[in-house]
């Protein structure tokens, strides 16, 4: 957990789950597995046994002690979906979240199709609470077939997080998604992005009206290439379905 996070689209991180396997070409350079297996053998570290899969039930309580309002990315080190995660510790995060509900708690997966069985499931009668957002991460068009998984979870608040931004996404269907976070690959063999992939992107969030994210260019490092787009920062999010907005934004510091 890290009670201020350097991502820019949340404030904190809760990994009630550390650990991950690969499945697809996304995951190819993933930096959560390159910073934990940078610990792989060091007696008591909390990454000992490095991206091995490792539940943390210790963590699984830790919102209930925030007593300010944050937003929370849930499993910034994992995917909650993996099809190795008993459904009881998934169950008990879920309980969490729902009892210290002043968060607003961002779940992401590439497990689409876990994710859909287990909110139409638990949720039968109505959808997740809306200040539970769940997310598929998309790299290229191939994946896009995740978006129609979350489609058709009985959500209340639905995102996408199109990163790394690998290839081309030309078509995107866009309809019950509430955001769009688009971000190039960071770290020392980071693949490209070419603009007209994120310009691309944008104009169909414009488009939908959908809240749309720029998050980086990515390269060396995250910050390598900055945020700016077409001469600004996009830092919309998705608005309270009180207020009538389809979005909001975020105004730099």
């Amino acid at each position: 957990m890290s009670e201020n996070s350097a991502i820019e689209w949340t404030d904190t991180t809760w990994n009630p789950v550390t650990g991950c396997t690969k499945i697809s070409v996304g995951c190819d350079n993933c930096y959560a597995s390159r910073f934990s297996e940078r610990f792989r053998g060091v007696p008591n570290h909390p990454f000992e046994t490095g991206f091995d899969l490792t539940l943390r039930p210790e963590r699984l309580t830790q919102p209930l002690g925030w007593k300010r309002p944050r937003m929370i990315f849930v499993n910034s080190m994992s995917d909650l979906f993996h099809k190795d995660i008993p459904r009881a510790h998934v169950e008990a995060v879920f309980d969490t979240m729902e009892r210290a509900n002043w968060h607003t708690y961002q779940v992401l997966t590439k497990r689409s199709t876990i994710l859909m069985k287990f909110i139409n499931d638990r949720y039968r009668l109505r959808p997740a609470p809306a200040h539970i957002w769940l997310g598929v991460s998309v790299e290229n068009q191939q994946a896009t077939s995740r978006v129609a998984h979350l489609q058709r979870a009985n959500a209340g608040v639905r995102f996408l997080s199109i990163e790394p931004l690998i290839g081309p996404v030309t078509k995107l269907d866009l309809s019950k998604i509430d955001w769009v976070i688009v971000g190039g690959e960071s770290g020392p063999r980071a693949r490209p992005i070419e603009r007209e992939w994120v310009v691309d992107v944008r104009n169909q969030c414009v488009s939908a009206q959908v809240a749309f994210f720029f998050k980086q260019w990515g390269g060396r490092s995250p910050k390598t290439g900055g945020r700016m787009l077409d001469g600004r920062e996009w830092n919309q999010f998705p608005a309270s379905r009180s207020s009538g907005a389809a979005f909001a934004e975020l105004v730099p510091s």
